[in-house]
């Protein structure tokens, strides 16, 4: 008997098709939050009835915000180098493409153009709900915060350093502490200043741009990482959310809060599916490829902190190319508020009006078009729906002490603004993609995996569109 030598057999599994003692639904991104979503609300009722509160908060309470806070941080952190590295790697793109201040202007336009939209619904409803008559609350709330202002978004536009970075030291019992914060409109206008450098620089910039595209993939994987915990981040935050506020928080403020999310849900699932279909998209496929980034959006509270999830599904859901995606979604996430900027600031004003007895003439009803339009972009180096609201109150010449009376209930109503935010922030690319015809609508098609932020090692950089398309089946 002799014994032949056999090859040995050797066989190449992809990743995405290898055995998992999980169901695939399971696996799916989508779920994993929702779930997580009902087990943070669980934990945070346990965590508010057995005493937990926001100045003095028990184990449970403490973990869910340490947990919570964490993940954010992580988040935040990452956004930095993904802005910069992709800001200067989509500008050296820009080489191949011969419409890039098309593209721009009609970015710009449509961000408008929904921001108007948005803020007439606010105004429609605050004038059919009426939601400041009759709240019972007395008027003793007083805010001493910071002020929009309309110099904020030209002072933004300077850095201070070439990070864009800021730090801010406080004193508490003799202890000093730091916190260093930054300004992503800064970080934005350097990446700009930078890539267009290095186009007119010319062939001695192709190893700095070449290093900057490596610097690229290398955040790109490690933002995989972070998101591939989100659903431990999501426990955390609406956990952490519930047992501090609770949902008896909204009180006599209750009805402020529904007018606010009748609009933001009006704005979602009424003017955005009307707005993909009259460009011929598919309703379905744009719900199915953005609803992550809403999802972490809501939990997150924080259009920065969901940029590179909102950018990743713009690009891979979506179908945008990369270079564009790249420029609109940073420059959405700081001036693209249909949440924050238009529906709130509307309602929000109607509602200190109707509180302090004041009637408010056509004239004013056109300055809350103009700011919350507008407003945006004059707010970017101070983002926030806080921030964007004292602006109106100040612009109509409204107390401004009405924006405490909404401090109680702020930090529920912020998950659906941003939730809302971050759709619109993935929307406008998508629509002004198809206008311009280079939306890749292969992979706008295509099916879902549920892992928007789907490994790299998956599928080659170099792999076409329609490859790259079956690659997510």
């Amino acid at each position: 008997m002799t014994i032949e030598s056999v090859e040995p057999v050797t066989s190449v599994v992809p990743v995405s098709t290898r055995g998992s003692r999980f169901p695939k639904w399971v696996r799916s991104f989508g779920v994993q939050i929702i779930a997580a979503l009902i087990i943070g609300l669980g934990l945070g009722l346990v965590a508010k009835y057995t005493g937990s509160t926001e100045a003095n908060p028990n184990g449970l309470g403490a973990t869910l915000k340490i947990i919570g806070s964490s993940y954010v941080s992580l988040l935040q952190a990452a956004v930095v180098p993904l802005i910069f590295t992709a800001v200067v790697s989509s500008i050296a793109n820009l080489r191949e493409v011969s419409n890039a201040a098309k593209l721009a202007w009609n970015t710009l336009l449509w961000f408008a153009i929904t921001a108007l939209i948005a803020v007439l619904i606010g105004i429609g409803l605050g004038v059919l709900v009426r939601p400041g008559a009759g709240t019972g609350i007395t008027e003793n709330a007083e805010y001493s915060g910071k002020t929009g202002d309309w110099w904020a978004f030209l002072t933004g536009l300077f850095p201070k350093n070439f990070l864009g970075l800021g730090a801010n030291t406080s004193v508490v019992d003799g202890v000093a502490s730091t916190t260093v914060n930054f300004n992503v409109l800064q970080i934005l206008v350097i990446a700009i200043v930078v890539g267009i450098a290095a186009l007119k620089v010319g062939k001695a910039a192709e190893p700095f741009l070449n290093l900057n595209a490596s610097a690229l993939a290398v955040i790109q994987k490690v933002l995989w990482w972070i998101i591939r915990i989100a659903p431990l981040g999501t426990i955390g935050l609406i956990g952490n959310a519930v047992a501090v506020y609770g949902w008896d928080t909204m009180g006599s403020l209750g009805k402020f809060a529904v007018t606010i999310y009748i609009g933001l849900i009006l704005v979602l699932f009424v003017v955005y599916p009307v707005l993909i279909k009259s460009h011929g998209l598919s309703v379905k496929q744009y719900y199915s490829g953005v609803w992550p980034a809403v999802q972490l959006g809501f939990v997150s509270r924080s259009s920065i902190g969901t940029l590179p999830l909102t950018q990743r599904v713009t690009e891979r859901s979506m179908g945008v190319p990369r270079g564009y995606a790249s420029f609109a979604v940073p420059l959405g996430a700081t001036t693209k508020m249909d949440g924050c900027a238009a529906i709130y600031p509307a309602v929000a004003a109607i509602f200190v009006a109707q509180f302090f007895g004041i009637q408010l003439d056509f004239t004013q009803y056109l300055l809350i078009v103009l700011v919350s339009v507008l407003g945006s972009a004059a707010t970017a180096g101070t983002t926030g729906a806080v921030v964007m609201l004292t602006l109106t109150l100040s612009t109509l010449g409204l107390p401004l002490a009405g924006v405490g009376l909404l401090l109680a209930i702020d930090p529920l109503i912020d998950m659906g603004r941003t939730a809302v935010n971050v759709a619109g922030q993935a929307l406008v690319p998508t629509i002004v993609a198809k206008r311009q015809g280079i939306l890749d609508e292969t992979l706008y098609n295509a099916p879902r995996t549920s892992q928007p932020f789907k490994d790299d090692s998956d599928v080659s950089i170099e792999s076409t569109p329609t490859e790259r398309a079956e690659a997510r089946v």
